[in-house]
């Protein structure tokens, strides 16, 4: 199919940057798309003019009712660096899509400061929540975050500082490309910085300080790491059940009996684009398990208060499932079994008798593989150092054909 629908990305120098081919895309276009900031660049010509709307989605389906007109999107720089261009590849098909990209302002912005592109983790705050930005913050990590405004740079710098790494330097970057374009630059500690641009691209330097809590993205958080009542799935058993579900880009998790959140929070921190749906029916411990994945870097973990399997309902099939409570209910781990993606994993762990004649009698059923999981821990004992072990951990683990 011949492509209808044109993306061009601009810079700060608007359509005077444009090469020859971008440039007739725009010209040629009966539909123009953008915002106010973009549509201004375009003399008025008569041609029909839409600015984005409030939910983006009603646009995005009157974009594609225009399906045989030339629609052209005006964007900021790359659209598909977490750009307009991402979103509408979800709805239209690429071959339909013509799409010319302008240097992004991660590009930009490491041309700016000598880093290597390879080496930097790129996020995007605008319009998300500041706490996605926790998994990133690691000893002598290289971040760049496309601000949400002039007052992202002092949240992030407060961030920082509370976290104990406010001897990180942050570059604010403004307008790259064009005539106003600027560099301010301060450690996170002691940015008072006023004046910033709305537009601005943040890069964050990091560096640790002495009590700064570790937080990797590999499995097995310390237990420090979570609110909770005591009852959570331990940091050695929780590594090994991650290791168990095999968290893979992208992939979606249900968390069953979740508690305080602590497999599915981990299971997001993997990797960027990973999904999970916790159910839990304490009200308690769904306030631990939102403040955890808020305070980790996952606010957008999808938290289900109730009961499985009435919890379950409407949810997309899984890539994998955690059975850490409700083992009991009658009839549930077969559920979950049927549920999953062909290809899942199904991973449930069990502490008592009854949990066991469960997993034994699904065993019996179906190929999987039974372990045994147990963890002693010193303490104190008086002058001396003994072992405390905690409760044995049955883990049942199966892979659906």
């Amino acid at each position: 199919m011949t492509p209808w629908l044109y993306i061009v990305g601009l810079g700060e120098d608007g359509l005077e940057g444009l090469s020859p081919a971008a440039r007739t895309l725009v010209t040629s276009a009966q539909v123009l798309i953008g915002g106010e900031r973009h549509l201004a660049m375009v003399p008025e010509d008569g041609r029909e003019r839409l600015t984005w709307t409030t939910p983006l989605c009603d646009l995005i389906e009157g974009i594609a009712a225009r399906r045989g007109q030339r629609v052209c999107v005006l964007a900021t720089g790359d659209p598909m660096d977490f750009g307009i261009g991402v979103t509408l590849a979800r709805r239209i098909p690429a071959v339909e899509m013509t799409v010319i990209p302008a240097p992004s302002a991660f590009s930009l912005a490491c041309a700016r400061l000598g880093w290597a592109r390879a080496g930097v983790e790129c996020v995007t705050l605008h319009g998300r929540p500041l706490e996605l930005l926790h998994p990133a913050i690691q000893p002598e990590a290289r971040i760049l975050a496309l601000s949400d405004g002039a007052e992202t740079p002092a949240k992030v710098a407060a961030l920082l500082t509370a976290r104990d790494y406010g001897d990180s330097r942050l570059s604010v970057l403004e307008h790259m490309g064009g005539a106003k374009e600027r560099l301010v630059e301060g450690l996170a500690r002691d940015w008072n910085e006023t004046g910033i641009a709305d537009f601005n691209t943040l890069a964050i330097d990091c560096v640790a300080g002495a009590q700064a809590a570790h937080l990797p993205r590999g499995p097995g958080l310390p237990d420090t790491a979570f609110q909770h009542d005591g009852n959570m799935t331990k940091r050695e058993v929780r590594a090994v059940t991650l290791a168990a579900l095999a968290p893979a880009p992208g992939q979606y998790l249900w968390d069953v009996g979740a508690g305080c959140g602590s497999v599915a929070i981990e299971w997001m921190r993997s990797h960027p684009r990973n999904r999970a749906s916790a159910m839990e029916r304490q009200a308690e411990r769904i306030a631990l398990m939102a403040g955890n994945a808020a305070a980790l870097g996952v606010p957008n973990l999808d938290i289900r208060h109730g009961q499985a399997p009435e919890a379950l309902d409407g949810l997309a099939p899984p890539d994998a499932i955690f059975l850490g409570g409700g083992l009991s209910a009658p009839g549930l781990i077969g559920r979950l079994w049927d549920a999953l993606k062909p290809g899942g994993r199904l991973v449930a762990n069990a502490v008592t008798l009854e949990g066991e004649q469960v997993l034994t009698g699904f065993h019996t059923q179906n190929e999987s593989e039974m372990i045994r999981i147990a963890i002693s821990r010193t303490h104190a004992l008086g002058l001396y150092t003994g072992w405390r072990t905690l409760m044995p951990v049955t883990q049942l683990r199966a892979v659906k054909p």
